[in-house]
């Protein structure tokens, strides 16, 4: 029944079919278009989908609950666990009434089938329509992940064994030792696949994207990366890159923090202002003041970020290979505050450094020993609240728009690769990144106040509260965002920097390429 309602229009994608997805349907005579998008839009095609809708609509209430796919699915010799029939409900239901009606069905078997037709054509390296040994050997090899002929030929089998009333399912169902689209399709296309890995390995949120404040959820690493330690390479690749990229755009972070700081209606700092009074004051040597504490705080924040990241995922999900986006928003951003509460006391160094006045400190040893003997202990927390709430309008806007631009692409311009290319992934960072730091700018403003308050003269105590009272007071909202200009002047360049260098440590410490 389910391999008879898909199309047979073609035995296999032909090299240069486009995967590109249907447009939305209101009735059964009008979804999809015909051998062209993800599934057929024939009315023959059309008819049996509405044939299999109704076979799986047990209760006929016009809706497929999870008991209703369970009972349905069962009696087609089909057997799926109930956390697989959730996410497939979860997944389809735009409506969140906790069932598919017949246009959301459709629409997951358009979506579902858009990314199954992707996967395969990425393991078809051959280009003839048929996926066999060597080629998923060649393509694991691509991620750096080695197996024998014998386990390649045990993965093309891929036997699943149901319960007792179900049959045994095998993809290769004609036994040549070859799969062909629709014996692929047929397979997963009723089995949830949420984080198909072809297509995350080519669009992992990477910590290249470094903009100087690495607040982002973590990069994603496969069960192979782990076990083979190409984990570490990749951190010690993003480290090395992100500490070239803040050095490089180190004047204008620097700018930025005296803006936050010193700035007010009353002294309308501008840019050029800014650079000015600063090699003014200590030649151009001060423009990169604060910056030594910033690269050196790269290492242990990454390390830590990963650590407890891995210890998250467990909390949040038992399946740590699919996670969803708001699983990984609240491993990431829990993990976010344990890296930054263990390094926070560097956060508060660097903006001393930043702000100090030339021959006021003789390195960051010296200024970490004034502040504790002058103010002690509590002073490297000082403004630790707005610095933690601010993570998580950070990681999530970051998270949401960033999942956002790389369904769109894949929707609309995937064709025969989930490959994005330099461009697009650097774009989609790019605007996700500062869509999180305008998100979570005002925060990061009142937690630099804070930090700086007793290296100003005179300066009062104040608290998070009464310090955005104050702003908003003598101000207004434009205050919150002082210093806002230069802080994304630095954006294009530190991703771009970030991003050349990381390519290049990466082959300098043998990690695969994508």
């Amino acid at each position: 029944m389910v391999s008879s309602v898909l199309c047979r229009c073609v035995a296999s994608p032909p090299p240069d079919a486009a995967a590109t997805a249907s447009s939305s349907a209101s009735s059964p005579a009008s979804v999809g278009d015909p051998c062209g998008g993800a599934v057929c839009g024939g009315p023959d095609h059309q008819l049996r989908l509405w044939s299999l809708f109704q076979t799986l609509d047990v209760n006929r209430d016009g809706g497929l609950c999870v008991n209703d796919l369970a009972v349905g699915l069962r009696r087609l010799g089909l057997h799926r666990t109930e956390g697989e029939l959730q996410k497939i409900v979860q997944a389809g239901d735009k409506d969140l009434d906790g069932q598919l009606d017949f246009e959301e069905f459709v629409h997951y078997l358009q979506d579902h089938e858009k990314k199954l037709r992707l996967v395969f054509k990425s393991l078809d390296k051959k280009n003839d329509g048929r996926i066999d040994a060597q080629e998923i050997m060649q393509s694991l090899r691509d991620l750096g992940v080695k197996i024998s002929e014998q386990q390649a030929e045990k993965i093309l089998k891929r036997i699943r064994t149901g319960h007792f009333w179900g049959p045994v399912t095998y993809m290769d169902k004609n036994g040549t030792m070859t799969i062909d689209w629709n014996e692929w399709r047929d397979y997963h296309l009723l089995h949830p696949v949420e984080n198909i890995p072809e297509i995350i390995l080519y669009w992992k949120h990477s910590t290249i994207f470094d903009v100087g404040e690495n607040l982002t959820v973590p990069d994603e690493f496969t069960v192979e990366e782990r076990q083979t330690g190409m984990w570490w390479r990749h951190l010690v690749a993003g480290g090395g890159a992100g500490a070239v990229s803040r050095t490089c755009t180190a004047p204008l972070d620097r700018l930025k923090v005296l803006m936050q700081v010193h700035a007010s209606r009353s002294n309308n700092m501008c840019i050029v202002g800014g650079f000015t009074q600063m090699i003014r004051e200590g030649g151009a040597k001060s423009l990169w003041r604060g910056n030594g504490i910033n690269v050196l705080k790269i290492a242990p924040e990454s390390a830590i970020k990963f650590m407890a990241y891995e210890q998250m995922k467990r909390l949040v999900s038992s399946d740590q290979e699919t996670l969803r986006i708001h699983e990984r928003l609240v491993a990431g951003s829990l993990a976010g505050a344990i890296a930054q509460s263990s390094i926070y006391p560097m956060e508060v160094l660097k903006t001393r450094m930043a702000l100090r006045k030339t021959g006021q400190y003789s390195g960051m040893l010296d200024c970490a020993r004034r502040i504790l003997a002058k103010e002690g202990v509590a002073a490297f927390y000082k403004g630790y609240i707005p610095n933690m709430l601010g993570i998580i309008p950070y990681a999530g806007i970051d998270l949401a728009v960033y999942e956002t631009l790389k369904n769109t692409w894949l929707q609309r311009y995937a064709v025969n690769s989930a490959d994005p290319g330099v461009f697009v992934l650097l774009a989609c960072g790019t605007i996700s990144s500062t869509c999180g730091q305008l998100a979570s700018y005002p925060l990061a403003l009142v937690r630099t106040r804070m930090q700086a308050q007793a290296s100003i003269e005179g300066a009062p105590e104040v608290t998070m509260s009464s310090l955005f009272k104050q702003i908003l007071r003598t101000e207004g909202a434009f205050g919150l965002y002082r210093g806002l200009a230069p802080n994304f002047m630095k954006v294009i360049p530190a991703v771009s920097i970030s991003y050349v260098v990381y390519e290049n440590l990466k082959i300098t410490l043998g990690v695969q390429s994508r």
